[in-house]
Order: structure tokens, then sequence, then C-alpha cells
């Protein structure tokens, strides 16, 4: 580790991973009430199961980005972080904020308060205090890592990452706005949720994956800075006016139903570029890098991306076809494998590769690291074709034919009982691979010898 300040990111990075494994065994105890609705019902309703569990997905995964941040500039621009004072500082907000969240969402504590109780907006329930909170950290970070860069050597690598920083903190301030009118409360909620997660935070995982190529495969700068620029403007380009196909059916012209559908047809270019990219540095890598699992994860990375927000997302954005399949388990596939594919990897890719160096150690336990990629990646794999399955059949039969909702659920019950068991792998998976992260090999001797050897 070249500079010392590259440790605030890894107590980012513990907070995270904690968080993670909360986020995936809030999403398993969801897909047990799906099988078993009457779980918990009284003490811990299914809605606010789901509010934690999609709330600590977002807030793990931001402080995954931001200890990122905090890991990669200081080797791209040269220079120390500007103040590992404001970095704790930032983090304190936003964990205190975090628990905040968790006590008012268990409790339904103030329900209805303007300032203290949750507010009905999906992945925003968060009270206005939290949301304030959110605001002076993201100040905070956002001063810490510019000076920072502003200091030091500018690269395509550290202005795209601000770029996505920047963009993600000034999105996030209309969580502010709530219109009475619902069609106009949608139209700029979306401006939050797509526009983080089809813009802004695609330049957070260019930038990230850029470092990473970098630093594991030892392809000239130059070439992965082109590769970057050319990422990065499709995904603005189609990014933007991709968010037309949220409009479809909220009460916004016509007009949209086009827009929408042309825009968000062309945002499976940027992550096919991305797995390119990632493949294609790789392939032409003069490095054998020892960590191959941080490797392992960025290339899965990038597929994964491609095929849950690409692909999977291009099944049902032409709005033909969603003005069928719109809200059903479809929606659910796509987002499960997207979200798994573009960002949990990119964390844990990025977490794989830092942590090892962050503690003075040889990458360790690559083995049971790569073991929690295959466990992961195939159960949210398979739960995404169970989804797929099971919403195709939701679609004919209550789109198409025009049962009625509980009786298709019924029918659907196989499909929630696979969901559940591919839940189990994934959090098997999650769990290797925080010990495989934190726990380090025991050091063994081999008999003659009075050197020791790391045990795999």
């Amino acid at each position: 580790m070249k500079y010392k300040t590259q440790q605030i990111a890894l107590v980012y990075f513990m907070v995270a991973m904690a968080l993670f494994a909360i986020q995936v065994l809030g999403g398993l105890l969801a897909g047990w009430i799906y099988v078993a609705p009457n779980t918990l019902s009284e003490l811990v309703p299914f809605n606010i199961v789901r509010m934690l569990h999609t709330n600590s997905l977002i807030v793990w995964l931001l402080l995954g980005f931001m200890g990122s941040a905090y890991f990669i500039l200081p080797e791209e621009s040269e220079q120390e972080i500007h103040s590992p004072t404001l970095a704790y500082v930032q983090l304190a907000i936003l964990v205190v904020g975090t628990l905040g969240v968790v006590v008012t969402y268990l409790f339904n504590l103030f329900e209805g308060h303007w300032l203290l109780g949750k507010e009905g907006r999906e992945f925003i329930e968060q009270p206005v205090w939290v949301k304030v909170g959110i605001v002076v950290a993201a100040l905070i970070f956002l001063y810490n890592v510019t000076m920072t860069s502003l200091k030091g050597k500018k690269t395509a690598i550290t202005n795209i990452l601000l770029m996505g920083l920047w963009g993600l903190a000034l999105l996030f301030l209309f969580a502010f706005y709530n219109p009475s009118n619902l069609s106009l409360d949608k139209q700029y909620w979306w401006y939050i949720v797509h526009l983080w997660v089809e813009g802004v935070w695609e330049l957070i995982m260019a930038s990230i994956l850029a470092f990473l190529m970098l630093k594991l495969t030892g392809v000239d700068r130059e070439v992965v800075e082109k590769w970057l620029y050319i990422i990065v403007a499709t995904a603005l380009f189609s990014g933007i006016l991709g968010t037309g196909h949220h409009y479809y059916w909220i009460g916004t012209p016509g007009y949209w139903q086009w827009i929408g559908s042309i825009f968000s047809s062309l945002e499976i270019i940027p992550f096919f570029g991305m797995m390119a990219f990632a493949f294609v540095m790789v392939w032409k890598g003069r490095k054998d890098h020892p960590n191959k699992a941080a490797l392992l994860w960025a290339l899965g990375c990038a597929t994964l991306a491609f095929f849950g927000a690409g692909v999977w997302g291009f099944l049902h954005t032409l709005h033909g076809v969603n003005y069928y399949t719109h809200g059903t388990q479809i929606t659910a596939a796509h987002g499960h494998l997207a979200f798994f594919g573009a960002y949990v990897a990119l964390n844990l890719a990025i977490f794989t590769y830092a942590i090892p160096i962050l503690k003075n150690r040889d990458p360790y336990n690559q083995v049971l690291n790569m073991a929690s990629f295959w466990l992961m990646a195939g159960g949210m794999t398979f739960m995404t074709f169970v989804l797929t399955f099971a919403g195709t059949v939701q679609t004919h039969l209550q789109r198409v034919q025009g049962d009625y909702f509980m009786d298709v659920q019924d029918q659907l019950a196989v499909f929630y009982w696979m969901r559940f068991g591919a839940g189990v792998v994934v959090v098997l998976g999650a769990l290797v691979f925080i010990y495989a992260v934190l726990v380090p090999r025991k050091e063994i001797i081999e008999p003659g010898s009075e050197e020791t050897v790391p045990a795999e």
C-alpha cells in the first residue's frame, strides 16, 4: 500500500460487508414469506422486510463506492486523501442514519410525521432527517474527494469516477421533491432510481472496472482510457432518455413510449462494451497478477451485468411487450441479476483486490473466494431463470387471460420454492465470501522444513 489514507477504505468496506450480510439475509426472509406468507406477519410485515432488503442494498453499495473512491484516488492522483477526519465523520453520519432507518421501519415510529416518519416512496422511504444526513455526508464526501483530486494528478479514471459521484449526490436531491400529483411524483422519482442505476452508477462502475483492469492485466493506460470514454459516452447517450421506459403507463404523453423504447434498447450497448472491454484487457494483458479471485470477480461483474442489465432489461423494455409484463416477476428477474451483476459483483471485486493490500497480506483464501463467486453467481442466475419463467406464466394468466392476481400467485408457488432454494445458495456464497476475505489463512510448517507455507 503506497498511501496511508487508503486505510480509510478498509473501514468503509467492513461496514459495507456487514450490511451486505444483512441485505442477503433479509432477501432470504422475503423469499420465505413468498412460500409461507404468515411468517412474522404480525411482528415484521412483508413490506418492512422488503424495505430493509432494498434499502440495505442501496446503502452498502454506496458505502462500497465511497470506499473504492478513497482507495483509488490516492493511487491515481498520487496524493493522500485531503482529510481523513472528514471521511470518518461522513461514515459516522451514514451509520447513524442507517440505524435510524432500521429502527424507524421495524417499530413503525412516528407514522405520518413529516420529519421523523418514513415516507411512502419505494427505495427512498427514509425519514426526512435521514435524507438530510445523507446529503450532509455526501457534501463532506464530495468536498474530500474533489480536493484530493484537484491537488494531484488528473486521470480519466478519477475524472469519470468523480463525475459519477457528483451526479449520484445531485440526483438524490430529487428525494426532497414530493409533489401531490402521482404522475409528476413518479416522473421525478425515476430521476433518482433510473438515472442512478442506468446513468451515473454506470460511470462509477466503468471507472472502478477500468482501475481493476489496469492493475490486474498491465494493459497500457491509454488503451484503458479509450475504452472508458467510449463506454461512458454510450452509457449517458442511451441511459438519460432511456428513463422513458418508466414513463409508459404513468400518465405522461404517448411520445415517451417511442423515446423510451428506442433509447432503452440502446442501453444494452454500454454493458456489452464493458464486457468486451474486460475480456479484451485480459487477452491483451501482459501481467500475471497473483490475485486471480479479483480477476474472476471483475470478469464476472462485466458478464453478469451484460446479461442482467442488458439482455434481461431489453427483454421487456419495448412498450408493446412492457404493456403485458410490467410489474410482473419478469421485472424481479431483471432487477436481481442486473443489481448483482453490475454493482454487487463490482463491489466484491474491488473488496477482493483491495483488502489483501490494505491488510498487507498476499491474496489469500482465493479458492474459497472463487467458490463464493460461483455460488452467488450460480444461485442468482438460477433465481433469474426461475423468476423469468414465473413472470411468463404470470403474464399469460393474469394479463392475457385475466385471472385473479391471488389465483395466479397460487399457481406460481413451485417457482417461489425454487427461488427460495436459489436464495439459500446466494446467502451461503455471501457468507463464504466474507469469511474468505476477512479470515487469514493459517500458516503450516512442512515436515523437515523451518519455512512456513500458507495453507490453502
